[in-house]
């Protein structure tokens, strides 16, 4: 595949002079032009290399949904650096671990997000901390706010930044339960762009939804690059809530496509909307991933939204994210589409023999959108990529069109409102807990979030009882909210196999009879 643009630098730098006065990002009541982007990443990659940020050099970013987030990654990407995009939910513990990890220079976060940084090892792991936000206290040198760094004048050339090498480090929790950077190459993510472009058929024209958060693989690659990457405009909401401000942006920014995820796919479905929402919204495309959709979801929002079409697709952050994908010529339900261009998708034994159509095995993918490999994880990258083949960890059939079904997912992952929950990670913390002998947290259906974790525990000799206001109020303290699990079981002994490993087939089994009794 050939590609106009070397990194991310160069995609606001040729839209900032081609379209210069074009509207790149609207939020609230500012429309920010491509030259402004341009602009003020200009001024950002300044100051940052005022500060030592060079080639190579990470930049963490703790952000909410904003223009700083957008100006940030370009100019981490004009000095050759690696932006590391972090969960917002996570709490001081989790955060020190991703900075330690990467070895980020300088955070980037927002005010709203302060408690958590102050209470982390965030000043002493980084040299420099900027400050977006509307309430910047003045915290030392060490600390800076936002507009102070744009405000500079001085220039830096662009480093050279080619299309292998690292752009960015999405983390991701493996099956250790301690979180994985997944090493994304400028080749990786502008891939994504462009064979997303040719399914979505993204125009300049055209007004992308950003709401769900810019830290996430999926809105990162498709949400943000994949529109400012043809020119086109996007429109950043700050906070989900309240949900029928949403519904107001896609009418007053007359937005065209929508990213979103099954629960708030479910949530548009049973929405009552107003007629004149239905009559004068020009949505033309839905696009859901990072979970499966419910068939009477699909049904529902073809006959709500009879001008626009729903595409469903797949993929993992190690893939950039996206693999493949439904398209406006044909979709079919159940499925999560074809190979998106330029990839290839197989279905495989436990051998890598490509499996007959129809028949359930480990899915596979190669091509450009395959990342570089784990941070830090020689073993761990040589165990998930085998001869140019993502090891993705999920198992599904592809019918005699191409098209790929997801079936179950050999990791024993949760996808609660399409954020990744790893059980290992949330059993680690569990088990620190006194008269804790051993956990084991499995995934349950939901309506409303896809799935919610529970855990069975395991008490130690001689405990009669948990203390469950007490292990709630540790794991709180531990874990980020969404990965608490929402039920506690005391269970006598986990049920375990030969070899001591938990059987937590044999527990879904438990809750769901005691759940249909």
């Amino acid at each position: 595949m050939d590609y106009q643009f070397n990194n991310f630098y160069e995609i606001i730098a040729h839209h900032g002079k081609k379209r210069r006065k074009k509207s790149a990002l609207l939020v609230d009541d500012e429309k920010i032009s491509y030259g402004d982007v341009l602009n003020r990443a200009d001024r950002l990659a300044a100051f940052l290399a005022s500060k030592g940020i060079g080639k190579g050099d990470k930049v963490a970013l703790f952000l909410r949904n904003s223009p700083e987030f957008v100006y940030t990654l370009f100019a981490v990407s004009k000095l050759g650096a690696v932006i590391v995009p972090v969960n917002t939910f996570l709490k001081e513990e989790e955060l020190d671990y991703i900075l330690q990890d990467s070895g980020a220079k300088i955070l980037v976060a927002s005010t709203v997000h302060e408690k958590v940084v102050d209470s982390s090892h965030a000043s002493s792991s980084c040299a420099w901390i900027l400050w977006e936000g509307d309430d910047v206290k003045e915290k030392g040198e060490q600390h800076i706010a936002f507009d102070k760094a744009l405000s500079i004048t001085s220039e830096v050339q662009a480093a050279p930044n080619t299309l292998d090498d690292c752009a960015v480090i999405i983390y991701t929790s493996g099956t250790t339960g301690k979180p994985k950077g997944a090493m994304l190459s400028n080749r990786n993510v502008i891939s994504n762009a462009e064979s997303g472009r040719r399914t979505i058929n993204v125009k300049p024209r055209d007004r992308a939804i950003v709401f769900l958060p810019m830290f996430h693989s999926f809105t990162f690659s498709i949400g943000v690059i994949l529109p400012l990457y043809v020119g086109a405009s996007i429109v950043i909401i700050k906070s989900i809530t309240p949900f029928s401000n949403i519904f107001k942006q896609i009418l007053t920014k007359r937005v065209t496509v929508f990213f979103g995820i099954p629960d708030v796919y479910n949530a548009l479905a049973k929405a009552k909307l107003p007629w004149y929402f239905m009559w004068f919204n020009r949505l033309r495309a839905f696009i859901s991933g990072a979970a499966a959709l419910q068939p009477k979801t699909l049904d529902a929002m073809a006959k709500k939204f009879k001008r626009a079409t729903l595409l469903e697709g797949y993929g993992l952050s190690e893939a950039s994210p996206a693999v493949c994908m439904n398209t406006f010529k044909k979709q079919k339900a159940g499925s999560v589409g074809t190979a998106l261009y330029g990839y290839e998708m197989k279905v495989v034994d436990d051998e890598m023999n490509e499996l007959p159509r129809g028949a359930i095995g480990d899915i596979i993918v190669k091509g450009d959108n395959v990342m570089i490999g784990y941070h830090n994880r020689p073993e761990a990258t040589a165990e998930t990529i085998v001869n140019g083949w993502l090891l993705t960890g999920d198992m599904g059939y592809m019918d005699d069109e191409g098209f790929l079904f997801i079936v179950d997912r050999k990791k024993d992952l949760i996808i609660s409102k399409g954020i990744n929950i790893y059980p290992r990670e949330l059993e680690e913390v569990i088990d620190k807990f006194e008269g804790v002998k051993a956990s084991a947290v499995i995934g349950i259906e939901d309506e409303k979030s896809g799935e919610i974790p529970i855990v069975y525990i395991e008490l130690e000799d001689g405990v009669d009882t948990l203390d469950e206001a007490g292990l709630k109020a540790y794991m709180r303290e531990h874990l980020a909210n969404y990965k608490i699990p929402r039920q506690i079981h005391v269970i006598e002994e986990l049920p375990k196999n030969a070899t001591g490993k938990v059987l937590k087939r044999v527990l879904k089994e438990k809750i769901k009879s005691h759940n249909d009794a």
